[in-house]
């Protein structure tokens, strides 16, 4: 019989939503039925949000990294940091807070390194206070690869009707169109059609998107991007057996992947592939980092500073995330 996995759900930017959607997501019995979660962050923090949700929740302050496995339904285990003050206020950048995310997550991807834990799952950070302290990361991914050592990752997008794949995400779109490269296109599909068949999908079928109007429509649109970038990229994974089409025109593209055309979409940069997934529902979007050596998902929405400390968060994402990380965690 397989062990329940053990998932370190890092707290993010403590001046955020995420104290509150992590201590709403460990009211579901369900994340207790399948696995050991463990916060990583700060448990001054966590009771904090558990006193404003009015829930009555056991905040276990813990230092023992062998006692992971030992959590129940009755309480949310926390490997304090404890580098958060007790009075840091919600909904404000700071670079006390913006700190402690990028500390929390540092921990939680030596918990895994270490395989004291089996998967990461992250509540959002915020960008300009994690660069306030000195922490000069685009976001969550970007932190991941260099302290993994990772060169070929990638991030996706998935929903229960769509999963899209990036070329480019945290970045200009000016400077998103010149990273992109035949080169990358093929390690990006490449890394679409490993993380599916890796979920059972046999044949995936992969569709890619053009970064003009109508995917260039021939030279009508642009100045030949298509041919030059995207182009020979497909033309390699197709060679090599991936069931691939592209570049496609994205306006039209998107509605027949969740129609069922497409398992996974690969965008050009953020928005192209944000948008649609976002259109669907906050709620129902996963962040996962694909081509780690560990197991990474995420919320797919930020730290919300309007409503933080407010109590009214929707914790669906994270507990979707949740649910993610323990079917992509290793089995025991």
């Amino acid at each position: 019989m397989n062990k329940k996995p053990i998932i370190g759900i890092t707290m993010g930017d403590a001046a955020g939503v995420g104290p509150e959607i992590i201590v709403k997501s460990l009211q579901h019995k369900e994340v207790y039925k399948h696995a050991h979660p463990i916060v990583i962050g700060d448990a001054k923090r966590l009771k904090r949000a558990a006193k404003l949700l009015q829930v009555d929740s056991q905040i276990t302050r813990i230092t023992d990294k062998d006692c992971f496995h030992t959590t129940t339904s009755t309480e949310i285990k926390c490997l304090d940091l404890d580098i958060i003050s007790a009075d840091l206020p919600f909904g404000e950048v700071s670079a006390e807070a913006g700190n402690g995310s990028f500390q929390f997550l540092k921990t939680a991807i030596d918990l895994a390194n270490e395989h004291k834990i089996d998967a990461i799952c992250t509540a959002p950070l915020n960008k300009e206070a994690l660069h306030k302290a000195g922490h000069i990361y685009p976001g969550h991914t970007e932190i991941l690869a260099e302290l993994t050592g990772t060169k070929d990752f990638s991030m996706m997008l998935s929903s229960p009707k769509l999963k899209v794949i990036h070329v480019t995400t945290h970045v200009g779109l000016l400077d998103a169109i010149r990273m992109i490269n035949p080169e990358r296109v093929y390690h990006v599909i490449r890394l679409a059609h490993q993380t599916l068949t890796r979920a059972g999908i046999t044949n995936p079928r992969i569709a890619v998107c053009g970064i003009n109007p109508h995917a260039g429509e021939n030279g009508l649109f642009g100045y030949g991007e298509e041919e030059e970038k995207v182009v020979p990229g497909v033309m390699k994974a197709q060679e090599e057996g991936i069931d691939v089409q592209g570049p496609l025109p994205a306006d039209t593209l998107f509605f027949r992947a969740v129609r069922g055309d497409f398992d996974m979409v690969v965008a050009m940069y953020h928005d192209q592939g944000h948008g649609p997934i976002k259109v669907l529902g906050l709620e129902a979007g996963v962040n996962i980092t694909v081509g780690l050596p560990i197991i990474r998902t995420s919320v797919d929405h930020g730290t919300a500073f309007d409503i933080a400390g407010t109590g009214i968060a929707d914790e669906q994402s994270l507990l979707e995330a949740i649910r993610q990380a323990i079917e992509l965690a290793p089995k025991k």
